[in-house]
């Protein structure tokens, strides 16, 4: 059985996370088949695609499956990595991606919803990044994906206390576009997607990809990136990076001294 479930509503697509008995955990099987499901809207010339978790999750998705995360001194958020794969099929999606959140997003998922267009919760939402409590070293990309949603200490209070934003805190701080009450989520976010797809798809495609663009077109100088892949280099080679996996996959607090 597949991990995601796609549907087509008039002009929109719907993928919704379908892995409840991992809390849609993102592993390397749900990316493969969400990158899937994105070709297959690409291909039925949808107008917008509105990315879910079902309705009775408590969990909108656990992150990164920590199963899979490599234990050999190898990095653990390579441009390889699937999780990785997965954010990039969003961000170059040719038309919106909408996430609608219900339940809390945890660890890479928060990336994964941050490289949508626009976020739409309830009150049910809370979002925390989560790589603090695995002794992961988080890469540049992915900081980057929070830089460019929100403000500066806003970042760094996510990374360093890996603790959840609330439903109201998320869309106070601009993660948010919309905050409804559970009982509106599903039919507000079904109509913004339909109110979309009467637009020029045209235009909305090529604002899409010039925003991609202009956003992606920092730059660092060679040396500068050099350094940040020995910073990170130091830490999944680390003793704190072994601790937090084994510590999280037997269920204790880990011991970082």
């Amino acid at each position: 059985m597949s991990s995601v479930h796609t549907e087509l509503v008039d002009k929109f697509g719907v993928i919704t996370l379908n892995r409840e008995e991992k809390r849609n955990a993102l592993s390397a099987e749900l990316i493969s088949d969400l990158v899937a499901a994105l070709d297959f809207m690409k291909q039925s010339n949808v107008r917008a695609i509105i990315l879910r978790a079902s309705s009775k999750s408590k969990t909108w998705s656990a992150g990164h499956d920590v199963s899979e995360l490599p234990r050999n001194n190898a990095d653990p958020l390579r441009w390889s990595d699937p999780l990785e794969e997965g954010i990039r099929a969003i961000n170059r999606f040719p038309t919106p991606v909408i996430a609608m959140v219900h339940g809390t997003v945890w660890g890479g998922a928060c990336d994964l919803t941050f490289n949508c267009d626009l976020i739409v919760g309830d009150p049910t939402c809370a979002f925390a990044i989560t790589p603090a409590k695995l002794g992961v070293p988080y890469n540049p990309s992915g900081i980057m994906h929070f830089l460019m949603r929100l403000p500066l200490n806003v970042v760094k209070e996510m990374f360093f206390t890996a603790l959840p934003l609330n439903a109201d805190r998320a869309l106070q701080v601009g993660i948010l576009n919309h905050l409804v009450s559970e009982d509106e989520l599903e039919a507000f976010t079904y109509n913004l997607a339909t109110h979309i797809c009467t637009l020029s798809h045209h235009s909305i495609s090529v604002i899409k990809e010039q925003a991609r663009i202009i956003a992606d077109s920092f730059s660092i100088n060679t040396e500068t990136w050099e350094y940040i892949q020995e910073l990170r280099r130091r830490v999944y080679q680390g003793r704190h990076y072994h601790e937090g996996i084994e510590a999280f996959l037997e269920k204790r607090s880990p011991n970082f001294v």
